[in-house]
């Protein structure tokens, strides 16, 4: 599974795992795993920190779910996997 950050046009900002060979150019994206939901990022250096470190102990991250179908996607971000890391085990 890659490991990915995606933000919608409502502003969602969504920690999530999807399939090696999906098609990440869509609007709306199927079958997301893991996911988490930055309630508020906590950060420093903006949405990007999320992607290079991840959440932070300022950060307040949702619990864990699957999201079968997300619309409105606006931008799927690469995150490291030090920052996938930090979203899996946040608190």
């Amino acid at each position: 599974m890659k490991k990915v950050l995606i933000t919608t046009a409502h502003r969602g900002v969504w920690y999530a795992e999807v399939a090696e060979d999906a098609d990440l150019t869509q609007k709306m994206l199927t079958n997301l795993k893991n996911c988490r939901m930055a309630i508020r990022w906590g950060t420093t250096r903006g949405l990007q920190e999320l992607c290079e470190v991840g959440p932070n102990g300022d950060s307040r991250i949702s619990a864990v779910s699957d999201i079968p179908v997300l619309h409105d996607v606006t931008a799927v971000f690469a995150i490291t996997d030090k920052a996938a890391e930090a979203w899996n085990n946040h608190k």
